[in-house]
């Protein structure tokens, strides 16, 4: 009897400490696996960028009828022309994705026309009398632009951007000159913010390209919405060309 609880006794620890063994290699295998498949989340940071470049500005609709009117020329001949200024500001870059990024932006912008009036009448053409007006609007724009890149990545390679666009007018002059025989007879600025709508909306889109150190290219264009004139008595509509060079950090 003795003999035979000694057995027990025996088998029981033997049993236990078999428990124990298997007990500690399993949390050591699932603190392994915890370690090695642990799941990552994959963030990438907001980045933040500065662009400028050139604008080709122009109007479309009845710009070449207003600006007759402007400089009473209606007896006379007037051509539309682009009005080349500028742009510069700065963005963020929002990733949403491997191939997609939301680019919110704030830029000061040049925009308006040209219009080239001369004379027809025998007594003026022989004086080569010619007038000039340019419409010098300048906005605030704020764009936020979806864009998808076509290599793959959103840190570099070839993209395509479209979205909507606010803009915020801050003045528009009208600058017109006159010119006889060569000599100029007219130089005139003045002010004409009142008589164009303070909130222009748009449509942007456009490609580009960036290079993995942050340097990137682009040429969009913006197809307003909103006719120009406050009190609605002409539909003009901007249309502007840009061609930027910005840097993200």
């Amino acid at each position: 009897m003795k003999m035979n609880s000694c057995l027990i006794a025996t088998l029981l620890t033997l049993i236990t400490a078999g428990a124990m063994a298997q007990s500690g290699k399993s949390g050591s295998n699932s603190s392994t696996d915890s370690r090695y498949f642990r799941p990552r989340a994959i963030t990438q940071p907001v980045r933040f960028g500065i662009k400028a470049g050139l604008n080709v500005a122009d109007w479309q609709g009845d710009a070449s009828e207003s600006a007759s009117g402007l400089l009473d020329l209606s007896n006379g001949y007037a051509g539309k022309k682009v009005r080349p200024g500028f742009h510069a500001g700065a963005y963020a870059v929002v990733p949403l994705g491997s191939q997609f990024t939301l680019e919110p932006g704030v830029y000061y912008s040049q925009k308006g026309t040209v219009l080239r009036g001369r004379f027809t009448s025998e007594s003026f053409q022989l004086l080569n009398a010619q007038a000039t007006v340019t419409n010098q609007a300048s906005y605030l724009d704020v764009p936020v632009l979806a864009k998808y890149y076509a290599g793959g990545s959103s840190a570099e390679g070839f993209h395509f951007f479209a979205g909507p666009q606010v803009s915020f007018l801050l003045s528009n002059r009208v600058d017109t000159r006159a010119s006889l025989l060569g000599f100029s007879v007219l130089n005139q600025n003045f002010d004409v913010t009142d008589n164009f709508r303070r909130v222009d909306v748009a449509l942007v889109g456009g490609l580009g390209y960036r290079f993995s150190n942050g340097l990137n290219l682009g040429v969009g264009y913006d197809f307003g919405l909103n006719t120009l004139d406050q009190r609605g008595n002409f539909d003009t509509y901007n249309r502007v060309v840009k061609a930027s060079v910005g840097f993200d950090f």
